[in-house]
């Protein structure tokens, strides 16, 4: 159940817009981008392959944020609140 919910939100960011002119928001296909932290004023941003979705360390990520977020998102895109960090430690383990 986790994965549809995180699947149909990302499918959901993926259609819309980050804000901002198109060029700052595009990523390109196969991908997306993410906000990562915990501060507001002081997120990064990633741009992550769509295939990471369907692990699970990265949909338990994507859980956190559903939790904090629900689907209302403050930066516009996809905003995962935890330490930039930890999200580079679970990326650097999917890639293997």
């Amino acid at each position: 159940m986790a994965l549809v919910r995180g699947l149909m939100a990302a499918k959901k960011i993926i259609g819309g817009s980050v804000g901002g002119t198109r060029k700052e928001t595009s990523a390109p296909k196969g991908f997306l981008a993410v906000y990562v932290g915990e501060s507001q004023k002081k997120k990064q941003r990633y741009i992550v392959p769509v295939s990471y979705l369907n692990q699970p360390l990265f949909q338990d990520l994507l859980i956190k944020a559903e939790e904090e977020f629900g689907f209302n998102h403050p930066m516009g895109g996809l905003t995962i609140p935890c330490p930039e960090d930890t999200f580079l430690t679970v990326t650097s383990r999917i890639q293997g």
